[in-house]
């Protein structure tokens, strides 16, 4: 303690001063060493004024020393400090200017162990008695030990000797040894060092204790120097700067000292392992320790205090317990013990783990299922290997290989693999379907997960989970979710979700499937159809206008076969479309095409039902069969048959057939055969 580091330097300078003056002093005023007056002990240092203060001592001390040492029946040694002694002794006390400052109970019967230290009892041992590195009892109970190099020395329980300046003073009762320097035992040295800690608070003593300086960084650092100088009380085990260096050597290279707790979440695990050395309300010293769980300040963590032999340790989440190397070490405000080890929260050793741990791409790599994922982050070349090795916390659910291919065989041929994502264009497209797969700012473990759960992804859309006995479903834009094979996979930066599907945005679905063309943009998709799209154009009567319009409409569209049988039906006169060339045949075409057409509905084939009756563009009906499949009757003879149902158009349906339907009119037109 620095209080001993200043009481030896004082102790020191008064020694040599002392030495110097018993050098140059006139002998007149010398004791001398023959007492011929029969003096005791009490009567001899009373009468040499270089004692004086020795006799305030005894004095002072009140507990019966002079008397004792006045005892004629009695045999005392006794090592006696000079005045100056005393000076240099007071001096290096806070709080005692003078002897009578020695005024408490405690304070005086601190001041008798003081002088009792001095006495030896049963024996008048002069300095021919004496041998070197003989240890002595004295009446304090604790030894002194003589040292005879270069004079004679007694050494007490600080690092500084007294040296003998007038030895072997005979009195009636015992010898006297004159010394330049107060004896202290250490039970003083042990009840001045408390004194002075008393009066500093717990922040002060760590600052004044060199063992504990990474620990003072540490409260300084963590902003609760403050808190640990109010008024408490407040119990800490204070981990020696030994404990603090291990602690760093178990977190790696990247923790070489408090400086790399540099992030917001380090600096609040330095807070939280800090406040799980104290407790709070409390002055537990040592003889208070009783085994049991007790809290901390660290809200909701305790220590344990554990029986071990004659002594305790202190166990915390960790599996190695802390030894108390030093206790009650008191302060205005609690005690502080010293231990041997960083007590450790759940948090810390939760951090601690998660240094071992791999980020979510190394984790990706080192799984063999994965590899397809990690080819397609290197693909897209958008940084999204930096970004998912980065901080986070990030959740992603990651595609197995399979998923991979059965997504690759779903695209068509075009995509045999991840290098056909090539273009900027099919790289950005790959970046979406990978962003979707993310879920930035949290790392979400199963059971942090809900049913019907909507969680946003980094590409901006959301995924649905569906938890389904027990199992965690993830629902895309399509209409197949993806389950959860495995769950849980930690990583440095996150967690890990393996799926067995590549979840698709809608934003990737829209990319990926072409805009659904209108009708006469489904007609002209169909090379059998081109006959059809050819009448269209042909009757020149702006239907190709009209059914590319809104809409809806139900369109039954003859094959190129319908349209060839009727050319053969109609003679020479019609051998192609072309034939249909003046006006009132365009206007027969295009009452042909417009009893094909019905306006307001898309009618799907299973909404049809038997003999219903469909009122046409052209005016005419037609109606429906179902009884055999479906087939359309018009005005002729022979009905009509759905070969392609339900071919979906923007603004409508169509439903190919088999035979081009005609009208009443184009029937009389063309002297054909009427149904009845």
């Amino acid at each position: 303690m620095k209080k001993f580091i200043r009481l030896k330097n004082r102790l020191l300078l008064a020694t040599l001063t002392l030495f110097a003056f018993s050098c140059d002093k006139d002998d007149d005023n010398v004791i001398e060493r023959n007492n011929d007056d029969g003096n005791t002990i009490a009567a001899v240092a009373s009468g040499e004024a270089s004692l004086s203060s020795l006799v305030a001592a005894l004095v002072q001390a009140d507990a019966g020393l002079v008397e004792a040492l006045s005892d004629d029946t009695a045999t005392y040694t006794v090592f006696a400090p000079t005045n100056t002694a005393f000076t240099v002794l007071l001096e290096s006390l806070d709080g005692y200017d003078s002897l009578e400052d020695f005024d408490t109970d405690e304070e005086k019967a601190l001041l008798a162990k003081i002088l009792t230290y001095h006495v030896v009892s049963g024996v008048a041992a002069k300095s021919t008695d004496l041998s070197d590195g003989q240890a002595i009892g004295t009446l304090q109970g604790e030894d002194v030990t003589v040292r005879l190099e270069g004079g004679v020395f007694i050494q007490d329980a600080t690092e500084d000797d007294a040296q003998v300046t007038l030895p072997d003073v005979e009195a009636s009762n015992g010898v006297v040894h004159l010394i330049d320097k107060v004896l202290l035992p250490q039970e003083v040295l042990d009840a001045l060092s408390g004194e002075e800690m008393e009066s500093k608070n717990l922040v002060e003593i760590v600052v004044e204790t060199e063992a504990l300086s990474i620990l003072e960084a540490a409260v300084i650092k963590a902003g609760l120097a403050e808190t640990l100088s109010s008024e408490g009380p407040f119990t800490v085990f204070a981990p020696t700067d030994d404990a603090f260096v291990t602690l760093l050597d178990i977190l790696g290279d990247d923790y070489n000292g408090l400086d790399d707790f540099d992030t917001e979440a380090e600096m609040m695990l330095l807070k939280d392992i800090l406040l799980y050395h104290v407790i709070a309300g409390a002055t537990v010293k040592e003889a208070d320790l009783a085994e049991g769980s007790v809290e901390t300040a660290l809200t909701g963590n305790s220590i344990d205090v554990i029986a071990s032999g004659d002594t305790f340790v202190i166990g915390d989440a960790s599996d190695t317990d802390a030894n108390i190397t030093g206790t009650d070490i008191m302060a205005s405000n609690g005690v502080a013990h010293t231990i041997d080890k960083v007590l450790l929260p759940q948090s810390a050793i939760d951090f601690v783990a998660s240094l071992s741990l791999k980020t979510i791409v190394e984790l990706a790599i080192e799984t063999d299922d994965l590899s397809l994922l990690v080819g397609a982050l290197q693909q897209a070349d958008a940084g999204l290997v930096e970004t998912l090795s980065g901080d986070g916390p990030f959740t992603v659910f990651a595609p197995t290989n399979e998923a991979f291919v059965a997504l690759l065989e779903a695209l068509g041929d075009d995509f045999n693999s991840l290098a056909d994502f090539d273009t900027a264009e099919e790289k950005d497209l790959l970046v979406k379907v990978l962003t979707y797969h993310v879920v930035a700012g949290t790392a979400a473990f199963s059971t942090d997960l809900s049913n019907g759960q909507m969680i946003e992804t980094f590409q901006g859309e959301n995924v649905l989970i569906n938890i389904k006995d027990g199992t965690v479903h993830v629902d895309d834009a399509t209409d197949t979710n993806a389950s959860v094979v495995i769950p849980d996979v930690e990583a440095s930066n996150g967690v890990v979700h393996i799926v067995d599907k590549v979840l698709l945005p809608q934003e990737v679905l829209d990319l990926l499937s072409p805009p659904t063309p209108n009708i006469v943009g489904l007609a002209q998709s169909v090379p059998d159809l081109s006959l059809l799209v050819d009448a269209l154009i042909q009757a020149d009567a702006g239907l190709v206008e009209v059914l590319s319009g809104d809409g809806p409409f139900t369109v039954f569209a003859p094959t190129n076969q319908a349209f060839a049988d009727l050319l053969d039906v109609l003679g020479h006169d019609y051998t192609s479309l072309d034939d249909f060339d003046t006006d009132e045949e365009k206007e027969l075409l295009a009452a042909v095409l417009t009893y094909h057409v019905v306006v307001g509905a898309a009618i799907a084939s299973d909404d049809l039902t038997d003999h219903q009756e469909l009122v046409t563009v052209q005016g005419e009906s037609l109606f429906a069969l179902t009884g055999h499949g479906i087939q359309i009757r018009d005005r002729s003879t022979t009905d009509a048959n759905v070969a392609l149902a339900d071919q979906l158009a923007s603004n409508g349906i169509v439903h190919v057939v088999d035979k081009v339907l005609l009208p009443q009119e184009v029937l009389e037109a063309f002297h054909l055969p009427i149904r009845h």
